[in-house]
């Protein structure tokens, strides 16, 4: 097919030369090419060299595109909202985030006797902007705070603690605690945490994982804490905990790597303190569970993918009453106690709602919400604060709401804003819109539109996104980058994809391991849709993704190159053989399989993009965007994909192009609104340049 021209293209484009290596290995019987395996190697000076080029080439290329001022300009007004998060409360002390307009990070604030002062802001700690702001948990009391920093973005969190009242550190850094919650005891003295053990101790291809809990007295040696649990569990297990506030209940689950099957152990730290098994990952579900009163509550996928909400009491917690059934319709995400009553958060095609029930389960009524949009976050008072004890405060977004603070009174039945965001930006004119349309299958899959018009007037240029994976779901929130793109005359797209969680954990199960095709017949299914309405043309759409969704855009170039004008590749999954060797990769084994065993490499090399690349294809525009301190995807899937597409395209490069944009000291996920704004302004003007979308 024939791609459009990006405005002022260069005359002429000459990739780096890449060596293609004669690299066959024969895996089960599989011939399995490689040409490029000399570029997982980022110490190798010819990736330095390869890589400082395409560097060249990639700057050059995005430098020249038209409409980076006016876009970068419009989309800095657009991430000034600023957010504000939820408050936590403590003792009679708010504790909160907030970001203003012109802040690159959030700023931790302490709200005491109608006064807020400032209690942590990252950017006075590191002025570079290097310095991330992981977890913050308040002690019970209110006068402590544990909080968890990270450089770089590593990822690799560094626990400290400070006074409240003073604002000094008393303790930290404390390594190797990434990930890891904090469970605080009555006092302030003590609390319940994840840390990995000494490195030294474990083979140095597993210093990654091998996490326990520990019990750490404020002010001792960290080398003196007590391990509570994890030993002989999996070397890949990930911990979470809670404690109830008379520090008597501890609950701990935990899952091998990023599985979706939970263990439970509860123990009475006022009796003989040990953990008893509540449910066993084998039972194969998904399972969170708290304790409050006299009551142990469990939410779990067990006989309900859905999920169901179930209570024991917590010396008897094998021997369950089910509270409240799965319902067919909706997924329950969230459950809290408020004043007397049980709040559900459901999520009903992605989008959230709360509804309200008695103790015993029954249902009350559905509390207001301020629109179609996604709960981020909530809380209520402790028993130590003089504040209404029958208000529940949540975090609220939508696709033109940046994240805000709403509150709900259960004697008044109303719903408030207690916060917005600080920002006042003028957003654009826009309908959003939920349609169905039909998989290769023959599933039914729901997809957001987002544009200036409810209905199609003519084919423009279009932003398909998505992720479908791992059970993350994809709901209604604010984003800059889809705002700008439909006010200069675009359409934004998000489906929600099987591998996701948008209707339960089958929805999930549908899309992962053998069945990891259907997530991408989905999105072409999704693209097809959005051609057939007329909202766009296989010459005007576009389509982004990252991490997992970048393995999802990666395998749609490869499958369906000629449905797609240009494509943006973030932080990707790409070689699916070989992407247990590197960093995280092992943990992702359950959900996509591993080559190590025959049958499941044949699942993998059937849409690996790597493997999939073929010479002489019109692939559409590439861009892809990697991390160099990323600790979860290696860039060198990248890497090796952009040189498999820059050998094997027969598109002109001076039209459409294959580049890598790298950055260094930043990460997979955290990082800046700065940094943040300048990979946007790349990325969206890549994609308009070949979709002939214009920024004014």
């Amino acid at each position: 097919m024939t791609h459009p021209s990006p405005a002022a293209p260069p005359a002429t484009i000459a990739y780096p030369a890449a060596a293609r290596l004669d690299l066959v290995e024969r895996l089960h019987g599989h011939p399995v090419p490689d040409p490029y395996r000399w570029l997982e190697d980022p110490a190798d000076p010819r990736t330095a060299e390869w890589s400082a080029a395409q560097d060249v080439l990639t700057r050059a290329w995005l430098d020249a595109q038209p409409g980076r001022d006016a876009l970068g300009e419009r989309l800095a007004e657009l991430m000034r909202t600023g957010s504000v998060g939820t408050p936590v409360w403590r003792a009679g002390r708010a504790f909160y985030t907030r970001r203003g307009p012109e802040q690159d990070f959030p700023v931790l604030y302490v709200l005491e006797n109608g006064e807020e002062r400032v209690l942590l802001d990252v950017t006075a700690l590191d002025p570079s902007g290097r310095t991330t702001l992981d977890r913050w948990s308040p002690s019970l009391e209110g006068t402590r705070l544990a909080y968890q920093v990270s450089v770089g973005g590593d990822e690799h969190s560094l626990l400290h603690v400070l006074d409240v009242a003073t604002g000094e550190l008393v303790e930290g850094p404390i390594d190797r605690c990434r990930y890891s919650p904090v469970g605080w005891l009555p006092g302030g003295e003590e609390f319940f945490y994840v840390r990995r053990v000494d490195p030294e101790l474990v083979p140095e291809d597993e210093r990654q994982f091998h996490r326990r809990v520990w019990r750490h007295r404020v002010g001792t040696d960290p080398a003196q804490d007590v391990n509570v649990h994890g030993d002989g569990l999996d070397h890949t297990y990930y911990y979470g905990l809670s404690l109830t506030d008379d520090g008597r209940w501890l609950v701990v689950n935990g899952a091998p790597g990023t599985v979706r099957r939970d263990s439970v152990w509860i123990a009475d730290l006022h009796g003989d303190g040990e953990l008893r098994e509540v449910i066993s990952a084998e039972a194969g579900a998904q399972c969170s569970a708290w304790v409050e009163g006299d009551r142990l509550y469990l939410r779990t996928s067990l006989d309900a993918p859905r999920f169901r909400l179930c209570a024991a009491d917590p010396a008897r917690p094998t021997e369950w009453t089910e509270l409240v059934p799965e319902q067919p319709d909706s997924v329950l995400d969230g459950v809290t106690w408020l004043d007397g009553s049980l709040v559900l958060l459901r999520t009903r095609h992605a989008v959230s709602e709360l509804h309200l029930h008695a103790p015993d389960g029954k249902w009350l009524g559905e509390i207001p919400l301020p629109g179609t949009g996604s709960l981020h976050g909530w809380s209520t008072v402790d028993d130590r604060t003089e504040v209404a004890r029958d208000v529940l405060w949540f975090g609220w977004s939508d696709f033109v709401t940046p994240l805000s603070v709403y509150k709900f009174s259960k004697s008044s039945g109303e719903t408030v804003l207690h916060a917005a965001a600080p920002g006042a930006v003028q957003l654009p004119e826009l309908t959003t819109q939920q349609v169905e349309y039909t998989s290769a299958d023959g599933t039914t899959v729901r997809m957001f539109v987002v544009s200036g018009r409810a209905t199609p007037d003519l084919p423009r240029p279009a932003l398909l996104t998505g992720y479908g994976g791992f059970a993350v779901g994809q709901g209604p929130g604010y984003r800059a980058t889809a705002l700008a793109w439909v006010e200069a005359g675009g359409v934004w797209a998000l489906p929600s994809l099987r591998g996701g969680d948008e209707e339960g954990e089958e929805w999930h199960r549908a899309g992962m391991r053998e069945r990891k095709q259907n997530v991408f017949d989905d999105f072409h299914a999704a693209a097809e849709k959005l051609i057939a309405d007329g909202w766009t043309s296989p010459q005007q759409l576009a389509i982004m993704g990252g991490s997992n969704g970048g393995l999802l855009v990666g395998a749609a170039l490869t499958q369906r190159p000629e449905l797609y004008a240009a494509v943006v590749c973030s932080a990707p999954l790409l070689d699916m053989v070989r992407y247990e060797n590197f960093l995280l990769g092992r943990l992702w084994a359950e959900e996509y399989g591993s080559a190590a065993v025959p049958e499941e490499l044949a699942w993998l090399l059937s849409y690996s993009p790597y493997h999939r690349v073929r010479p002489g294809v019109e692939y559409p525009s590439v861009l892809f965007t990697v991390f160099e301190s990323d600790s979860r995807v290696d860039p060198n899937h990248a890497r090796k994909m952009c040189a498999a597409l820059q050998h094997a395209t027969a598109s002109d490069p001076t039209k459409h192009p294959v580049l890598l944009r790298r950055e260094t000291e930043v990460g997979h996920a955290g990082r800046s609104v700065s940094r943040s704004l300048g990979l946007a302004v790349d990325q969206l003007t890549f994609l308009a340049g070949a979709t002939g979308l214009e920024f004014a």
